[in-house]
């Protein structure tokens, strides 16, 4: 019989906070077409020439903010999961990173080391876009031609819309609110450049970015990272039965000076505050895991603007991270995998 085996996928981190390993991590992030996706003589300029020649220490001081005594929160919540998840099993489970030291390859050889034959590849995204699902996945395709050519695998598809996923994220939303009485409930989800929904359009003609495609049924939305944020949105606030009014989308983390995806998170962070919003909760549902997007970008900085420009009360919902309901709901994926693979 084949022996199975999981491996889960995260973004990855600097291995210290260190100016030097946070350069050698956007080197890599950065570097990787998918997430600059212009030609590779105007991304070695841009990338190598100024953009780590400046946003290194600032990017060290961030992750400083935010550094745990164990490690990168990114990395030491994954780890958490992934142990939790390897408990309930009686497969192996290995983590991996898109970009760092704690790679795919390294994921792979560990899986390989214990005898597993057919893997099911998770890439800890609910939503697709190039710059996040994708390139996990292109990733491990090559990993697994250049060096585990043995190996066969399997992929989890993202997830943002299923059932069990909606009610874990809804409870952990519930569970964090109780006590707040919120005026607003904000879902930032970071941000991609508008180009990327262009390109990722399997029917090259769907995708206008406007009011009425995401809302029009369409073999596009299959990769469609927009038409996936707002149906996550409106599932979730179906499922807690949030009034028309009381909660809205934006999207963080914008970068050069390209469009990309609009209301953007800190103009509507200062907006709210503006026209009365006095108390404000953000969850970040593009990320399972809290990272410095989540704890330093909106938890932090975010919660400044927003006080600043008039705010009273602010709160960020932690993603879901190590939360007991979401291991078990990722252990019956990979239990149905097992028993139909």
């Amino acid at each position: 019989m084949t022996k199975k085996g999981v491996l889960l996928v995260n973004l990855g981190s600097p291995d210290s906070t260190d100016v030097k390993d946070v350069r050698k991590y956007l080197d890599e992030f950065l570097m990787d077409e998918r997430v600059i996706d212009i030609p590779y003589w105007k991304r070695f300029l841009l990338i190598k020439g100024i953009i780590l020649n400046v946003r290194p220490k600032k990017s060290a001081a961030a992750y400083k903010k935010i550094w745990w005594k164990e490690g990168s929160p990114l990395v030491v919540i994954s780890e958490r999961f992934t142990k939790k998840l390897q408990s309930r099993l009686d497969l192996p489970v290995a983590l991996g990173m898109r970009y760092g030291s704690m790679s795919i390859e390294k994921g792979f050889r560990e899986l390989r080391e214990k005898g597993v034959e057919q893997v099911l590849l998770v890439p800890l995204y609910p939503h697709y876009a190039m710059s996040s699902y994708e390139t996990v996945v292109e990733k491990a395709k090559e990993v697994l031609r250049d060096s585990f050519q043995e190996m066969k695998m399997d992929l989890v598809d993202p997830f943002y819309d299923k059932e069990d996923y909606i009610e874990v994220m809804s409870d952990n939303i519930k569970k964090q609110l109780q006590g707040f009485d919120y005026d607003h409930l904000l879902f930032s989800y970071h941000g991609i450049p508008e180009r990327h929904i262009y390109k990722s359009d399997v029917t090259g003609s769907h995708c206008k970015i406007d009011d009425t495609c995401c809302k029009m049924k369409s073999e596009a939305h299959r990769t469609c990272y927009r038409h996936q944020c707002f149906e996550t949105t409106r599932a979730i606030a179906e499922h807690m039965n949030l009034e028309e009014g009381s909660y809205s989308d934006s999207f963080q983390s914008r970068l050069l000076k390209d469009p990309w995806l609009r209301p953007y998170t800190d103009f509507e962070l200062e907006r709210f505050a503006e026209e009365g919003v006095k108390k404000l909760a953000v969850i970040t549902p593009a990320f399972v895991s809290d990272c410095l997007e989540t704890l330093e970008e909106i938890a932090m900085e975010g919660k400044e603007e927003f006080l600043k420009a008039g705010g009273e009360d602010f709160r960020h919902i932690a993603c879901l991270n190590d939360y007991d309901p979401w291991v078990d709901v990722m252990t019956n994926w990979v239990n149905d995998w097992q028993a139909n693979a």
